[in-house]
């Protein structure tokens, strides 16, 4: 696992690597999400990002219409490369009117949108 998350970039600023087995194998196809450490996310959350159900002190979902690169970066499965064509997107065919109008964007498919419909509001 320590490997994967070096090759993906290393750890950003809010990951909490102790929350994870960086000695854990990995198999082909796996999904590694970090998450965010507490403090961290606190602080997202007066920011307007909404972890997933279960995760304590975070309640607001994260506007598709107001949403930063860096905010973007911070939901599961999206990167910054993935930010940056949401942002692409907006600017180029206006507000998003429902979280479905993700699947238009490069890059992010049915089972993303799925994964990111409780964390984000259009």
């Amino acid at each position: 696992m320590a490997d994967a998350v070096a090759r993906a970039g290393g750890p950003n600023r809010r990951a909490d690597l102790a929350a994870l087995n960086l000695a854990a194998p990995l198999v082909d196809g796996i999904q590694v999400l970090v998450p965010p450490r507490a403090r961290a996310a606190a602080a997202s959350d007066e920011g307007g990002y909404a972890a997933p159900a279960g995760q304590p002190g975070l309640g607001r979902k994260l506007s598709l219409a107001t949403a930063t690169a860096d905010e973007l970066d911070e939901l599961p499965g999206v990167g910054p490369i993935t930010a940056q064509k949401i942002l692409d997107y907006r600017a180029e065919h206006g507000p998003f009117r429902s979280v479905d109008d993700l699947d238009a964007v490069p890059g992010i498919g049915p089972t993303r949108v799925e994964q990111l419909r409780d964390l984000v509001t259009p």
